[in-house]
C-alpha cells in the first residue's frame, strides 16, 4: 500500500463527513451554509444549491474511497485512516456551525 493511498482515504472520509450536513438540510428544504454563499461558509445558501454540494462531496468521496487503492474497511489501518478524516471533518463542522447556530456553548 502506497503512503498516498491513506491521505486519499482521510480526505475521503472528510469528503463524506461534509456530504452529511449539506445534503441532509438540502433535501429538508432548509437554507444552510456553504461556499457558495456571501459572505463563503457564513451566508445561507437554498436547499439545492446544499443538495448539489453535497452530492459534489459524496462524489469525491466515492473517488478518493473507492477508485484511489484498494481500499478494505476491514483492515485496520484503512478504517483508521477513513475515520481520522471522518472525525476530524466532523468536528470542525462542529465548531464552525456551532458558532453560527448557536450549538457551540
Amino acid at each position: 500500500m502506497r503512503w498516498y493511498h491513506y491521505v486519499a482515504y482521510f480526505f475521503g472520509g472528510a469528503f463524506l463527513a461534509n456530504f452529511v450536513p449539506h445534503f441532509v438540510q438540502g433535501v429538508s428544504g432548509a437554507p444552510f451554509q456553504s461556499p457558495f454563499a456571501d459572505p463563503p461558509g457564513e451566508g445561507l445558501s437554498s436547499s439545492t444549491v446544499n443538495v448539489a454540494w453535497g452530492l459534489f462531496n459524496l462524489l469525491v468521496a466515492y473517488l478518493l474511497l473507492l477508485r484511489v487503492g484498494q481500499i478494505d474497511l476491514r483492515r485496520g489501518s484503512h478504517f483508521a485512516a477513513t475515520a481520522a478524516g471522518f472525525v476530524a471533518m466532523s468536528v470542525m463542522l462542529a465548531r464552525v456551525f456551532g458558532r453560527l447556530h448557536g450549538g457551540d456553548l
